[in-house]
């Protein structure tokens, strides 16, 4: 990545319906770090998250990438960015290949993609023409994960990345965590579990 990342949230606000979920949020998270939110069910984490990733708007406050308002520079932004939201976003009459396939046509992508590839490197390589429906919640989560294989992206968004993954799978999520932070890319991501990586964690917990 030819130049240090930064991700800059000043004074944030975020209410829903008639309740403040918090308030005067401040944080700062550059290239090779990983920001964990942590918090109790409800306190606003995935609203957080949203609004990070453009699919919400703020009470007030503002949100800088590269050091300039991202509202100035959303399009590119969001090239830039995958957000996988807490519900696996594939569609189940599906197959893996066919929803990996569905998703390059919309997003930016790595060059020489392999989708089979990628979906065997999330251990899927037996069920490449199975309907995602037909798989169990832990496989239909890998298919969505295998997106931060496919997808050219600085900034990760991940809401609950571990929900429904066994050992094996928990282990994958962090080696991808690792060597995206190496390669000096960042995360931003809402965890019940601890988070293990090599690069630094920083936590920040929401009051709710």
């Amino acid at each position: 990545m030819a130049a240090v990342p930064r991700l800059e949230v000043k004074r944030l606000e975020c209410v829903r319906g008639d309740r403040l979920l918090f308030r005067d949020l401040d944080f700062e998270l550059d290239g090779g770090e990983l920001l964990h939110v942590q918090g109790a069910n409800g306190c606003g984490k995935t609203s957080l998250l949203r609004i990070l990733a453009g699919l919400s708007q703020p009470e007030s406050g503002e949100i800088h990438w590269q050091g300039r308002p991202l509202r100035r520079q959303r399009p590119a932004f969001l090239r830039q960015t995958i957000y996988l939201g807490h519900h696996p976003g594939i569609k189940g009459e599906l197959t893996p290949l066919e929803n990996l396939r569905w998703i390059a046509r919309l997003h930016n992508v790595r060059r020489g993609f392999d989708l089979a590839g990628i979906l065997a490197q999330a251990g899927l390589e037996r069920h490449l023409e199975t309907p995602a429906r037909a798989l169990s919640a832990g496989q239909r989560q890998r298919i969505t994960l295998a997106r931060l294989l496919l997808q050219e992206a600085i900034l990760w968004i991940l809401d609950e990345p571990f929900t429904s993954l066994d050992c094996t799978g928990i282990d994958w999520v962090h080696r991808l965590l690792d060597r995206h932070l190496e390669r000096g890319g960042l995360v931003v991501l809402t965890s019940h579990q601890p988070v293990r990586t090599e690069a630094p964690v920083r936590p920040l917990r929401l009051a709710g």
